[in-house]
Order: structure tokens, then sequence, then C-alpha cells
């Protein structure tokens, strides 16, 4: 019986092709936007991920996200470093600073100011030069994309490429002077600006003077501490707000499916590909069923129970299912792939893998639940019409 839906199913090409399409559109779709959604979501929280070291990140209570920044008074700092279960703490410095290039134009720049002794904080990949670099008067380090785009120099030809900011050029910070003093590689912020790295003390001078200037506590806890109990402590010994690395993740992540259009925009389109898959695939796979109505009623006459021309049924929608399933999430990762170098955010994980298959297995019970009515209600006798 199994033989005998499959050849029932790739014989008619047409059919056959026209399910698959709308199986493969749908899949594709879904795995695609949800996958956009997905390395969108992840700029949002990507200054958290790549700050390495830190396992607390302690902050103003009214902070709703990683860039929504409340500065704190320098003493907190050495409050936050006499909580029980601190090792260490850190300052950590994050603006948004205008950079003037040499031709004059401005560009607006985050600016991370990491402390002067440790740099902890310090981006995890370098490119060009190292970390210690940043100990020398006037240096900086550049992400590598920001270094090849928004910083880069106009070309000195008309149609020429840009001419990418180098070890040993020189930006203005707010009237002071900054060398390059290294290239690193940076997750892409959710606001694709570059990201310039500095020491605590030089950042604090680039930036207009405030009386509070510390964005953030960086803390490591003690060997065999609790971290959210050292959160606790902090809290209630400071009275700010004190989060573990991924609860400050999860803090801006909500931030933006709370207070941003994102999730909704995107939402529309997942929804849209499924339903379009739906109506192709199920249309087609019905027209597919009663075309072949009379082969199913033959085998009714010969003797096959309502149970197996149902599982045949089901066979043949998880055949068409799995390949365009398959199709669309190869299609779906090679626009992935190809765009990777791009402004484009594209992460494509295993669990949007599960969430498209699932989206594809209801379409095919949806599009095998319009078939399967047709079949049961078909009479032996249709075999002698006719």
């Amino acid at each position: 019986m199994k033989f005998v839906a499959i050849k029932m199913l790739v014989g008619d090409r047409a059919r056959y092709l026209g399910i698959l399409m709308g199986l493969t559109f749908a899949s594709l779709l879904i795995t695609q936007q949800a996958s956009i959604f997905e390395g969108l979501m992840a700029r949002t929280y990507g200054f958290i991920t790549d700050t390495g070291g830190p396992d607390i990140w302690v902050m103003d209570k009214k902070v709703l996200m990683i860039e929504d920044i409340k500065p704190l008074q320098d003493t907190m700092l050495y409050r936050v470093r006499g909580v029980e279960g601190v090792d260490w703490a850190m300052p950590l410095y994050k603006g948004l600073l205008k950079a003037r290039l040499d031709n004059g134009s401005f560009q607006t720049c985050h600016v991370v100011g990491l402390d002067d002794a440790t740099l902890t904080g310090g981006p995890g990949t370098m490119v060009e030069g190292r970390l210690e670099d940043l100990r020398r008067a006037d240096s900086v380090i550049v992400d590598i994309v920001g270094a090849e785009g928004k910083l880069a120099r106009p070309a000195e030809t008309e149609g020429g490429s840009k001419i990418p900011i180098k070890v040993g050029d020189t930006l203005e910070l707010n009237d002071h002077r900054a060398i390059v003093a290294g290239i690193c590689r940076t997750t892409r912020t959710f606001q694709s600006q570059p990201v310039i790295y500095t020491t605590y003390s030089r950042a604090t001078l680039f930036a207009p003077q405030e009386r509070k200037l510390l964005s953030f506590v960086l803390v490591k806890a003690k060997d065999g501490e609790d971290k959210l109990e050292v959160c606790r402590r902090i809290e209630a010994a400071t009275g700010l707000a004190a989060y573990t690395q991924k609860g400050f993740q999860d803090l801006t992540y909500d931030y933006f499916m709370k207070y941003t259009g994102i999730p909704i925009n995107f939402g529309i389109a997942v929804l849209l590909g499924f339903i379009v898959g739906t109506a192709i695939a199920g249309q087609t796979f019905f027209n597919f069923t009663v075309d072949n109505i009379k082969y199913f009623a033959a085998l009714k006459a010969m003797g096959a129970r309502d149970s197996q021309l149902l599982g045949m049924i089901l066979l043949q929608a998880s055949i068409v299912g799995a390949i365009g399933w398959g199709i669309g999430v190869g299609g779906a990762s090679l626009f992935g792939f190809l765009l990777r170098d791009t402004e484009l955010s594209f992460l494509l994980t295993w669990k949007l893998l599960v969430i498209s298959g699932g989206a594809i297995m209801v379409i095919c019970v949806l599009s095998a639940l319009l078939s399967i009515r047709t079949v049961m209600r078909a009479e032996p006798a249709i075999v002698f019409k006719g």
C-alpha cells in the first residue's frame, strides 16, 4: 500500500510539484523571516555577549535595557567591591559620542571605556593590534565594520571604493585627538553604529562633562558563590539593580519585544507564509485526491480498510512535507550564507528549525484532513460508473 501511495503521488507530476511549491514557499518564508527576527533581536544584546569576563552587571534600578544608560556616581564602584561574594568589580563607560573624521564629516559612535588597569570588558577578537595597546597615549580600538564602513574615508576617485580607517590614523572625539591603535571584531549592534574602545579615564575625558559618568559596574563573583545570591546582596547593600549576564540579556530582549513593533511586523510575515502555504498545499492536495478518487475507491472495492487509506494519505502528506521543508530550509540557509557579510541580521538556530518543521507538519495535517473526508466517503461503486 505504501508503494501504491508513493506511485500515485509522484505519478501526477503537476499536482506533486504544485504541493511541493506551496510547502517550499511556506518553509522558506517562515524560516527566513524567523531567522532575521532572531538575528535582529540578538543584536539588541550583542554588546553584553561581547563583554567577556563579568558574571554580573550592576546599574541604576531604572535601566530598562543596555542602551538605556543612567549614569552612576563613581563611589558606587567601591560600595559594590565591598559586598560579600564579590571577587572583583570594574567600571565601564558606554555612551554615544560624535567622531570628527579627516574630511570634516561627523559620525556618531558607541564609545566604550574599559578599566585602565585590567581592560576588563574589552573585545574578544582583535584583527589588528593588541588590547594592551589601549594603554598608549590617546589610543582607541575600532571595530572592523565601522572601520570599513561609516568611519572609512571617501574614495579618492569618483566611483572608487572607500578607504578603511587603519592603525595609525587619527579621529577627533569631542575635540580630543584619538589614535587608532587596533582593529577588533564585535557583534553588530542594533543601531549599526561604529564601536570605539578606549580606557575608562580617557572615555570620561572624551565625554561631555557631567557629574556622573559611570555607566555600569562589571562584577565577577567568587568561586562557589551563587550569582543570583550575590546579585541580591549587591542590591540590598547599594540600592542598585544587579543582573547576571543572562538576566541582563533577557531584560534587553524583553524590552524590545514589549515596546517595539519588531515582533508583530515579523509575526505577520511568518503568519502570511503559513496561510499562503496552507492555501496552496491544501487546495492542491485536495484536487490531487479528487482526481485520484477512483483509485481509492478501487482499493476499497478490493478490501482495503479505511485505516489503510488514511495511512496512504498521511504518507503522501509526510513525503511532500519533508521534501518541501528541506528545500525551504535549505533556501533560507543559502540566503543567510550569501548575505552573511552585509547589514542583514540572520540567525538560524535549531529551535527555528523545529518551529518551521512544526508549522509545515500542521500545514500537511490540515491538507490531509481536507482529503481524508473525501476518501472516506468514496463508494466502491465509483469504479463501475461511466
